[in-house]
């Protein structure tokens, strides 16, 4: 059985008679009854009933047509793949991230991209907020966070790469002021924060690796910002002790601006995320960008900076 079979059966249970069918498919209605004939012969089981003014379907008939569409919409969708294969990938696609990852990582990514795909146009948004991508009409979003739970529904997410929040502190602070020991040590301490809407403030809840769940820390200090550029200044500098994600001072720990404190301990809540809304069919173009960003990011490039 081949393709245009199963297009002449379901042309024909459409139709209704032979000569509609024939019709539909530009064919002599002599033709359509020779193809019919020849293909009940073929399969040993009548498919259609004739009569003089209509044609109805056999129960095996019924049968094969309802496979028929299925398979047909299988051809269908194969063919459209490989033609969208064949296209260059053009359009915009709109994408929010935060503003750090945004700044530092993503946007060169994004530039080397678009060099390779010059019909595609990306518009990135930069924002400590997430959108609700699907009402504002973004394409996807490069997140370091889960989606709000209680949209959870409406997005779909592929983890680029695992990232962790530490604890660093510069050398001078560390030389005036001691290397803690231990979770409570850090009482005694200067720690930073990055005020963050979505957080409890005053809290840090560290894993060890050792360790199957949280501990959560009380911390204190005199700095506090809505900014993480800024408190991580301020760690350079010499004036406490900051939870930061790796990915951001990955540079300063090699260069020995800034040094691990407490180094078996890390917040394991920052993963790099493609967020993206459900839709039925996403285009070629964002599948590419998507594939391109897992591809840049699963090796974690903010580690090759400390080797």
């Amino acid at each position: 059985m081949e393709r245009a079979d199963l297009i002449l059966i379901s042309a024909i249970r459409e139709a209704g008679s032979l000569a509609g069918a024939a019709n539909a498919l530009s064919l002599h209605a002599p033709a359509v009854t020779k193809r019919l004939a020849a293909l009940e012969a073929q399969l040993g089981v009548r498919l259609f009933f004739r009569t003089t003014r209509r044609v109805t379907a056999t129960a095996e008939g019924e049968l094969l047509c309802e496979k028929a569409v299925v398979l047909l919409a299988g051809f269908g969708e194969a063919e459209e793949a490989l033609r969208d294969q064949a296209r260059e990938p053009s359009g915009q696609i709109r994408m929010a991230a935060t503003f750090g990852f945004g700044r530092i990582w993503l946007g060169a990514a994004l530039a080397e991209f678009q060099a390779k795909h010059p019909k595609v146009r990306i518009d990135l948004q930069l924002t400590e907020s997430l959108p609700d991508l699907a009402a504002e009409g973004f394409d996807a979003a490069v997140w370091l966070w889960a989606a709000p739970s209680l949209r959870a529904s409406q997005w779909s997410a592929t983890m680029l790469a695992k990232n962790e929040r530490v604890l660093v502190a510069s050398p001078s602070y560390l030389q005036r002021r001691g290397k803690p020991r231990a979770l409570e040590d850090l009482a005694e301490h200067a720690c930073l924060q990055v005020r963050e809407s979505d957080t409890p403030q005053g809290t840090w809840l560290l894993w060890r690796e050792d360790l199957p769940n949280a501990q959560p820390v009380k911390v204190s200090g005199p700095l506090s910002s809505n900014s993480g550029e800024m408190v991580r200044d301020w760690c350079v500098s010499g004036h406490g002790i900051m939870l930061r994600s790796l990915w951001d001072v990955a540079p300063l720990l090699a260069n020995g601006q800034l040094v691990r404190v407490l180094p078996k301990y890390a917040m394991l809540d920052a993963n790099v995320q493609w967020l993206a809304p459900f839709r039925g069919q996403t285009p070629k173009r964002v599948q590419l960008l998507r594939e391109f960003l897992m591809a840049q990011f699963k090796t974690r490039p903010w580690e090759k900076r400390q080797a």
